[in-house]
């Protein structure tokens, strides 16, 4: 797992959350403040347990609230309170993040035949869809944050629009520190156990409804 630099800038510190509400000029202040733009990479290694299936699977981007769904990187100094780093974000929303990590470690699983976006030609058996609840750095009464991702996902047969499984993940990655990229690396961590996580589970899910049905 790496992170792509975009662009160098001044350290980060906390800035308003109402910021993550401003829509596209979220990057520009007054000050014209320089921006660094991270943009992880996850590389998750299949599980040899993961069940190699025949069926063909269309994964949806997560819904999350606009608080949520940001390209800021949110930080939880206290509970209740939400902020984000000042200077610094990530290369497109968290939804795109966890939608593009869930892609990825299918495809590359080898375990299925054809993942896709919706509406990308594939004649989806399933479709996995999700909901974005939590992405930010939540001190929790801690000198050091950890890199925090909660969602729903559901995985519906597209015949009848069956859910044949539902669950929440939570994913929990101590910072081992509270710069910005110790920061950026427990999101990647965080991002890789959710990729692997809910990879497995929807191939294990789908694969014994798919049985069931034959």
């Amino acid at each position: 797992m790496k992170t792509t630099l975009l662009r160098r800038c001044l350290p980060g510190v906390l800035a308003p959350a109402a910021l993550l509400l401003a829509g596209c000029s979220v990057f520009s202040t007054q000050q014209r403040d320089p921006v660094t733009v991270y943009a992880p990479l996850i590389e998750v290694a299949p599980d040899p347990s993961w069940p190699k299936v025949s069926w063909q699977l269309a994964v949806v981007k997560p819904t999350a609230a606009r608080v949520v769904d940001s390209a800021r990187i949110a930080v939880r100094p206290s509970p209740g309170e939400i902020q984000v780093y000042r200077g610094v974000g990530w290369s497109q929303p968290s939804g795109d993040l966890i939608e593009a990590t869930v892609l990825r470690t299918l495809e590359d699983s080898g375990k299925i035949g054809s993942v896709a976006r919706p509406g990308n030609g594939i004649r989806a058996d399933y479709r996995l869809v999700m909901d974005l609840r939590r992405f930010d750095s939540d001190y929790a009464g801690s000198s050091l944050p950890s890199a925090v991702i909660e969602l729903n996902a559901k995985l519906i047969r597209t015949l009848d629009q069956r859910v044949v499984a539902s669950r929440t993940f939570v994913t929990t990655e101590p910072a081992g520190a509270t710069d910005i990229p110790s920061v950026v690396a427990a999101f990647e961590r965080a991002l890789g156990s959710m990729g692997a996580e809910l990879a497995g589970w929807t191939l294990a899910s789908g694969e014994a409804d798919a049985r069931g049905t034959r």
